[in-house]
């Protein structure tokens, strides 16, 4: 019996790395690992037994990954936004995807991939629900001023 599909699959397509940034990003993850590696055949558009698409599991969420060829960039208009409970998984996963990338202010990174991440403490998300503006607004201020986020600070800011 087959497992039923998630309602969203992220679904990343890479220039010629999709197997090499799935192995890259499942030594990262706990719950993870590469569920298949579909290659191409004689008659498919890619060159026969390079991979097309690889079937993975990241954190427990299935994503897909294609090879598309030269024409498939990615951009900081789509990204990852990963949760993280403590600082130590924060400094953790920043360190492991920034490794060839390239750190960008507001929690953001690109990797080596060209891939956009959003790493960020899982108490955020409740912290921009707030209703009180003013502790939304201290915890958005103290953002921009960071790069890697530091739960302590973001913490203090929304506390005033």
């Amino acid at each position: 019996m087959q497992t039923p599909l998630p309602k969203f699959l992220p679904s990343l397509v890479f220039n010629d790395k999709a197997e090499e940034a799935a192995q890259f990003y499942t030594s990262i993850f706990k719950d993870s690992k590469i569920i298949s590696v579909l290659r191409f055949t004689e008659d498919q558009p890619g060159p026969a037994g390079s991979v097309c698409l690889v079937a993975l599991q990241l954190n427990g969420q299935e994503f897909q990954f294609a090879n598309g060829g030269s024409s498939f960039n990615f951009c900081e208009g789509m990204s990852l936004y990963m949760n993280c409970d403590s600082q130590e998984e924060i400094d953790d996963v920043w360190d492991k995807l920034l490794e060839g990338g390239k750190a960008q202010e507001c929690g953001w990174l690109k990797d080596k991939f060209g891939v956009y991440w959003q790493i960020a403490p899982t108490i955020l998300w409740d912290m921009m629900k707030d209703p009180d503006t003013a502790k939304v607004h201290r915890v958005l201020n103290a953002i921009y001023k960071m790069v890697k986020l530091d739960m302590a600070a973001i913490r203090q800011a929304y506390e005033g």
